[in-house]
């Protein structure tokens, strides 16, 4: 049985390696399906996205790695899956993601969609959260391969004034504070 895992993978983190890790125990096959979105500004290119993900996942012979755009529906029928894979962290999750199985299922039939709960190490971590963690200078070395974590310090190294940007200001103290009185 094949399994479609799409997203934008933007970059690929942990969380979705996990996923994926789990989904090629279950399935045949996963195919990896890195979305081009024109709505969105990503990072990283699709084909960087592409090479990512190829190299976090070598290691597992059963996964393979493209990119679509449209509807994921006519994606997962052209590569003849069964089913499209997804994560979930939380119940917002759950509400988003089981409204999209539905809407895929007014469009197919023949899908089904196969959710799998996020590790508990892992249930915080989404791209974004990685890339506003590095544009202000954090360390993401946890949350991402070592070649993703290279690639992303070499990104905010390049388009960023500031890697961490930090803002203080002085108060100064006021003077002559009364003190309460005692009642």
């Amino acid at each position: 049985m094949i399994a479609i895992y799409p997203g934008s993978f933007d970059p690929i983190t942990l969380g979705h390696l996990d996923i994926i890790q789990r989904g090629s125990r279950l399935f045949d096959r996963v195919i990896v399906a890195v979305l081009r979105n024109p709505n969105k500004t990503p990072l990283f290119s699709v084909q960087q996205r592409l090479e990512q993900i190829r190299l976090s996942t070598q290691h597992l012979p059963n996964v393979d790695v493209d990119s679509f755009d449209g509807l994921t529906v006519n994606y997962v029928q052209m590569r003849q899956a069964q089913v499209l894979l997804r994560g979930l962290r939380a119940v917002s999750d759950f509400e988003i993601e089981l409204q999209m199985a539905h809407t895929n299922k007014t469009l197919s039939t023949q899908i089904e969609t196969v959710f799998l709960a996020t590790s508990n190490e892992y249930s915080f971590l989404s791209s974004s959260v990685v890339k506003e963690i590095a544009r202000f200078g954090g360390s993401v070395d946890h949350l991402v391969p070592p070649h993703i974590a290279l690639e992303i310090y070499q990104c905010y190294n390049h388009n960023s004034q500031m890697l961490n940007p930090i803002t203080t200001e002085t108060i100064t103290p006021l003077k002559n504070i009364p003190k309460e009185r005692e009642i």
